[in-house]
């Protein structure tokens, strides 16, 4: 099993990337997610996971941890095959995924292509105790039911006139950087000054 790769990135598009390493090149499938922090990238880190199946072998990459882990829960549920899982990943990042189960927001999932109202049940039927014990366990359960800080800087931003995509991608980077960041006007401030 590969657990990552680390190397240069000598190809890129949304829906997939190549990285070389040593000469040779992987061809790593993404979610839009993903594709969001290595557009601007050389070189990148990608954890990841390997789909085998009777004609094929697919490799799928992400950006965090977090989404290599939500991609592997997705895939344990009946009818959803990794196709359909990167879908969901483009669609929401993990804290919008992680939210939609804890919450039993089967709408959230209806949004996305290909998941009818008996899939996104079943998503949220099979996930939800693996999701919340999780999330008990970090300590982060209780700031699901509002809309995170990087939620409301987004939307604020936007509502300044800044386009979603652009915002989102720069309110990440600082939230890398500044990891200790609890207020959002600190967020939305940091990210205006990244516009500069």
């Amino acid at each position: 099993m590969i657990a990552y790769l680390e190397g240069n990135i000598t190809h890129k598009a949304p829906t997939h990337t190549y990285i070389d390493i040593g000469g040779v090149a992987y061809d790593v499938q993404i979610s839009l997610n993903t594709y969001a922090h290595v557009e601007d990238a050389d070189k990148i880190k990608l954890f990841t996971h390997l789909v085998v199946r009777e004609d094929s072998q697919t490799l799928f990459g992400f950006y965090s941890l977090e989404e290599k882990e939500l991609f592997i829960k997705l895939l344990s549920v009946s009818g959803i095959g990794p196709n359909t899982a990167r879908v969901i990943l483009s669609y929401m990042n993990t804290e919008e995924v992680v939210r939609a189960i804890s919450t039993d927001n089967v709408t959230a999932f209806k949004k996305v292509k290909g998941v009818g109202p008996k899939t996104a049940q079943r998503i949220i039927l099979d996930l939800k105790d693996k999701i919340v014990k999780k999330e008990l366990d970090k300590g982060t359960l209780t700031s699901l039911s509002q809309p995170s800080i990087r939620e409301e800087a987004i939307s604020a931003l936007v509502a300044l006139g800044f386009q979603k995509t652009q915002v989102s991608k720069q309110v990440d980077k600082v939230l890398t950087k500044e990891t200790d960041i609890t207020q959002v006007e600190v967020l939305i401030k940091e990210t205006l000054r990244q516009f500069s």
